[in-house]
């Protein structure tokens, strides 16, 4: 694993330690309250005061409801901070497009340089058109797609070579790890023996090979002799996920035979890439050449993260839920329990409105208190990876979905005292 990801991994044990440690100071205070209030025997102030005594004399089922709230806050709020969003500006190079307009990949190698003289006339490119157009062409040798568009786990990933240099040269990409030496990295020595240093997409390397940083890789070249690829570095959400990549020199070293380039980056001028890419298209036709916008083809790969992102929403939602159906069978059985003890009360002259009110500002505090401690202790959980910008909380959903828990919290925290107080008090005074 990277620092990176040590690093976010233990903050999400602090979070849950957090939201533990949470539940079990809210317990302490509970219980300090009770002790407090009865050796002190003092009166007491107002409704509000006697209501929140009221919740402390059954701290169990106050916490079960509690911890039920805070966890699904939790697990919603930390999850959804890795869900992916579109980069403000995908021409940037510091960004998951590596700042490339399009990116293809041909059924047949093409040998030829496509910007070149020699490629212009093998194809019968438009040089007016081609203006300005600069690829960078990979070598590729067949594997497994490692992609999150996979969801078996790759055995033999897509090994590709490219030159270090042009992508150096251009800074494209973001790197999660590694980006001291950045593709730099991937130049060795010719005559090394070492592991071949290769740069992979993170998403690719957690969740399609199990692999981080320092981490090997067996393949055979063509002599039928297993050489190892290390992991030097990691790319943040690229365009270039299921690949492991080398150097062009190791590529070549290992399957001197390859022919040609299948995989390719393209930089096109703003306002001329759908044009490049259907004459591209159509002139590459007889290669198989298929090309695609670099921006849609990220925005593919993250709609597929974000995915699973929404079903561990979902989970914490109906966490979130059930604490908020709780809350209400616990106000129910509250207001049952105390029938007797709100029947005096309103034999005193407590009106029915002020004793319902009561109710509902000492069982609030509980949902307040849920929410609240989810929402701090998922932030604590997810700040290393708001700080490193690989994700963003989507407020605006999260903002909705916390008012709404609070909402339905106090909707069916009426219900209930409604409910339960629907019959006359009097009639269950008399009886007792």
């Amino acid at each position: 694993a990277t620092d990176a990801e040590m690093v976010a991994g233990m903050f999400f044990g602090a979070g849950s330690l957090l939201l533990a440690a949470g539940l079990l100071a809210l317990r302490l205070w509970m219980r300090g309250q009770l002790v407090r209030r009865s050796r002190a025997l003092q009166g007491l102030s107002s409704l509000g005061e006697l209501g929140r005594l009221s919740v402390l004399r059954r701290p169990g089922r106050s916490l079960a409801v509690v911890g039920m709230m805070a966890g699904g806050v939790f697990l919603v709020t930390a999850v959804n901070a890795f869900r992916m969003s579109a980069d403000a500006d995908p021409r940037q190079r510091d960004t998951g497009t590596g700042g490339f307009a399009l990116i293809g990949e041909s059924s047949l190698p093409i040998y030829e340089n496509l910007t070149s003289k020699q490629g212009e006339e093998a194809f019968g490119l438009d040089a007016q058109l081609m203006a300005g157009v600069k690829v960078v062409p990979f070598r590729l040798r067949e594997g497994d797609d490692a992609s999150c568009l996979n969801l078996n786990r790759a055995q033999q990933p897509q090994l590709s070579g490219v030159d270090p240099k042009l992508l150096a040269e251009r800074g494209a990409f973001r790197f999660a790890a590694g980006k001291e030496t950045g593709w730099k990295a991937l130049e060795t020595p010719a005559g090394s023996e070492a592991a071949i240093p290769a740069i992979a997409d993170q998403a690719t390397a957690m969740w399609g090979l199990g692999k981080g940083v320092g981490d090997t890789l067996d393949f055979v070249d063509e002599s039928g002799r297993t050489f190892q690829v290390k992991i030097v570095g990691l790319l943040a959400g690229s365009i270039l996920q299921g690949k492991i990549i080398i150097s062009e020199q190791a590529f070549l070293r290992c399957y001197p035979n390859a022919a040609g380039y299948r995989f390719f980056l393209l930089d096109a001028p703003e306002g001329k890439t759908e044009a490049v890419s259907a004459h591209l298209t159509r002139q590459l036709e007889t290669r198989g050449l298929a090309l695609e916008s670099a921006e849609r083809r990220l925005a593919t790969f993250q709609s597929v993260q974000n995915t699973y992102i929404g079903i561990f929403t979902v989970l914490g939602g109906l966490g979130v839920l059930l604490g908020t159906v709780g809350l209400g069978v616990l106000v129910a059985r509250h207001v049952l329990e105390r029938r007797g003890e709100l029947a005096l009360m309103q034999a005193l002259g407590f009106l029915g409105g002020a004793l319902r009110r009561m109710i509902l500002a000492e069982h609030a505090w509980l949902l307040i208190a849920g929410l609240a401690l989810g929402w701090v202790a998922a932030l604590a959980a997810v700040w290393p990876n708001l700080q490193q910008g690989s994700g963003s909380l989507p407020l605006g959903t999260l903002a909705l979905l916390w008012g709404g828990a609070l909402l339905l919290g106090l909707l069916v925290c009426a219900v209930a005292v409604r409910a339960a107080l629907r019959d006359r008090l009097l009639e269950a005074l008399r009886r007792e």
